[in-house]
This record gives structure tokens, sequence and C-alpha cells, in this order.
């Protein structure tokens, strides 16, 4: 689709897949490669032809965190730090607000921005072997990528804190049970899970994919009779749709509808 430095965007049929690409330095996010993957975020955002995403990694590792040796050779550290956590937060940020799910595949090691990235997927699949870590703080750092976001309201605070503070690494069975990833697979057979799975979403109705996340990502924040206010503008809204009505005939007509 296009030519980038850090990273692989392919789409093949409705199907589009962010491959992070820097296998020799563990996938670890660098200026260019977070300012890349929001432009890719961007394109699968804008591309009206795609309805699912899959962000995975190359290699053996899905993203070991920031690339600290890109930020040890700044001149300004703090600049080309915030920089890069900008870029990481409007690619993590387009692909909650987009309509179409994100499936991350967590090829190998997920750490620091890497867990970030990961938990901020609408559905995320594991490789056995594959680990988590915060990191963060074992570098003298504090959380980004929208962690202090999803963590807390994916396993609560208690555990949330012990993660962040600790870096204790959990397997991926350990993040399955602490609800931090959807499905554990065998390694070699995480992407084709992963398509497999999305195959099953680009047949359905990928606007109403986008009004159900964006419901859940208010929800925290609205009161029940605000939340339950958004709950039915949204589904009068879905069923004076196209697909929306579409649902509804083929239920009354025992049939499997033909999303579009």
């Amino acid at each position: 689709m296009k030519d980038f430095q850090t990273i692989l965007l392919t789409k093949e049929n409705t199907i589009a897949t962010i491959t992070l690409n820097r296998p020799d330095a563990a996938n670890g996010i660098s200026p260019t490669s977070a300012k890349e993957l929001a432009e890719a975020a961007l394109i699968c955002d804008n591309d009206t032809s795609i309805r699912c995403v899959i962000l995975t990694g190359n290699g053996r590792f899905f993203c070991a965190g920031g690339d600290l040796k890109s930020m040890a050779a700044s001149d300004d550290p703090k600049r080309t730090l915030k920089g890069m956590a900008d870029d990481l937060h409007k690619a993590t940020s387009q692909f909650a607000r987009m309509e179409k799910p994100i499936i991350v595949a967590v090829n190998g090691m997920a750490a620091g921005a890497g867990f970030s990235i990961a938990v901020a997927g609408d559905f995320v699949i594991a490789a056995q072997s594959a680990k988590f870590t915060m990191a963060y703080t074992a570098a003298g750092l504090s959380p980004d990528g929208s962690s202090t976001y999803y963590l807390p309201r994916l396993i609560g605070i208690r555990r949330a804190m012990e993660l962040m503070i600790t870096n204790r690494r959990l397997t991926a069975q350990e993040a399955l049970d602490w609800n931090l990833v959807n499905q554990v697979v065998a390694d070699d057979q995480v992407m084709s899970t992963a398509k497999g799975f999305a195959q099953q979403l680009v047949s359905g109705p990928v606007d109403a994919y986008g009004v159900v996340k964006k419901l859940l990502l208010c929800s925290f924040d609205n009161s029940l009779e605000t939340q339950m206010e958004l709950e039915g503008r949204a589904i009068s809204e879905r069923a004076i749709s196209a697909n929306g009505q579409e649902g509804i005939q083929a239920f009354l007509e025992k049939r499997k509808p033909n999303f579009s």
C-alpha cells in the first residue's frame, strides 16, 4: 500500500496488516516508527475498502518498547521522547476511534510501549511463548501508549499498579487469566488465527462495530442515564441504516444478512 522504513503495511482483500518491522532492534519504537505507525493508522481509518486491521511484529519480538538508544543519542531527549509519545498516541487514538476492529497478534515479547500497544487492541491474540511486561520503571521512566488508561479498566488499579511498579513479567496464559488477551494459540498459529478471525469480522456490519467501540470507550466517564441515552440514540440510528435494515430483514426472512 505504501513503503515505510520501519513498518510494513499490506492489504489482502478487505483486511489490512500493519507489521512492526525492526526485527534487529526487537521492533522497538523509534521516532520514525512512531510517526509511521500514526500514518499507517490514518491510512487504514480513511481507506473505505478496509474492514479490519491486524497489527503484529516481525521476528521473535512483538515490540520490546521504546528504542532507548535513539533517546540516549538525542541532543534533546525530552523533546524527542515527547514527539515519539505524541505520534504513538495519535496511532492509538486512531485505532480506538476508527470503526474497523483492530486485532493485535502478539507474536513474541510485548514490553513497555509494546505492552501498551497490545492491550489497546480491540481483540488480542497471543502466541503461547509471548511474554508481557511494563518495563518502564526499570529504566526510570513512566508508562505511555495508553496503558494507564486501559490497564485499570481491564484488570483494576491493584494489578495495574503491580505491573507498572514491579515490572512483573506475565506469561501468555497469565495474560489470558488476567483478561489482557482474548486467546492464546501455538506460536505458529498466531497469524493464521488472527486472519481467520478477521475474515469473520469483515463479513459483519463494520459501522455497527464502530458504534460498539464508541459506546464502550466513553462508558466509564458517563452516568447510567447519559450512557443509556447514547445507547438509545445509537440503536435507533442503526435501525434506519442500510446495514440495520438488512439485518432486521434477514432475521425476519430467516437468512444470513449481507452487510455492506
